[in-house]
């Protein structure tokens, strides 16, 4: 039986902390789907498709067991569209938890069999995080440690630009 597990986010941009823990569930999966969220109610900095593009960019390198997909809706139905039995997030401190835990409950009560594993982001990527990642490139800061070399470029080509927010 193939273990198949999806890891959703919105990923506006994919971090470093992103990659890691898609490097580590590639390893304990079968096959992993890295589900982009096309969320109606966020204004994100790239588009869903932007964020695809760099997104599999950046995992180019972890194997065709790794593939990248929008999705909108609930977490659970783009679980069952892909065939996925696991779900993984990704947790850098205990307030994650807390938010993790209540998605968990809900996940398993809408889809019972669909189980959630959390991996704990390197010790090296504990304060990363999407937000400030945009927030240094909008300063102009060096953003190359945060996140990988093709959502860098993007970013610093979108401050450049002055398109939209960074």
């Amino acid at each position: 039986m193939s273990r198949t597990a999806i890891f959703p986010g919105s990923f506006d941009p994919m971090t470093n902390a992103h990659l890691d823990v898609a490097r580590r569930a590639a390893r304990l999966f079968d096959g992993l789907v890295i589900g982009v969220l096309d969320n109606p109610r966020k204004q994100p900095l790239f588009s869903v498709e932007e964020r695809v593009t760099l997104i599999e960019r950046s995992v180019a390198e972890l194997g065709t067991q790794v593939t990248v997909r929008s999705f909108a809706g609930l977490t659970v139905d783009f679980a069952r569209e892909v065939g996925a039995a696991f779900i993984v997030r990704g947790l850098r401190a205990f307030s994650d938890f807390e938010y993790e835990l209540q998605m968990v409950h809900m996940n398993r009560r809408l889809s019972p069999a669909l189980d959630t594993t959390f991996l704990m982001t390197g010790l090296e990527f504990g304060y990363i995080s999407s937000t400030l990642a945009r927030e240094i490139a909008r300063f102009g800061g060096d953003v190359g440690g945060m996140v990988p070399p093709p959502v860098a470029a993007a970013l610093l080509e979108r401050a450049r630009s002055g398109r939209g927010e960074v």
